[in-house]
């Protein structure tokens, strides 16, 4: 399972609430909720963002309330991956649960910028940034992991091993 795209980058502690504003939680509808991703962080995000692209930040991505609206708005929106330095823990969690590619890696977040072409293999780890010719190591997912974001989330993974 592999991630490819353009990179959209961002700082330390992008809390829930600038990836999904609270004002956008009266929906529970991907599509609305991709409309406003990002926008109190990055007004142009949904003008910019194509299928496949990537975000990459840096420590505890995530962080906030626990809504599991945030890796919604992100995956709706068409991020195919994120990657930071680290991810607040009930983020993780989330993004795991609905099935949002996400990998830790601190080399490969403060390597990678805005705008480069990169390329993540979940089954090695390895990030590879094609605009500069570099890759990073982070931590693979393992594979029960990688069967759960495959199915699109925990949900549609239990469904399908009935």
């Amino acid at each position: 399972m592999n991630a490819k795209g353009s990179v959209f980058k961002y700082g330390d502690n992008v809390d829930t609430d600038v990836i999904i504003p609270a004002r956008y939680l009266n929906s529970s509808d991907p599509e609305e909720l991709a409309a406003h991703c990002m926008e109190d962080i990055d007004k142009d995000f949904m003008k910019k963002v194509r299928k496949g692209d990537i975000i990459v930040a840096e420590k505890n991505f995530g962080c906030g309330s626990s809504r599991e609206h945030a890796p919604i708005a992100i995956k709706a929106a068409g991020v195919s991956c994120v990657i930071a330095e680290t991810f607040a823990r009930i983020f993780y969690r989330n993004a795991i649960n609905i099935g949002l590619p996400i990998i830790e890696c601190a080399e490969a977040s403060k390597g990678i910028e805005a705008g480069d072409e990169v390329e993540v293999d979940f089954d090695s780890g390895t990030i590879y940034d094609r605009t500069k010719g570099t890759q990073f190591k982070g931590q693979p997912f393992p594979e029960f992991m990688q069967r759960i974001i495959a199915e699109g989330g925990l949900i549609n993974y239990i469904n399908s091993q009935r």
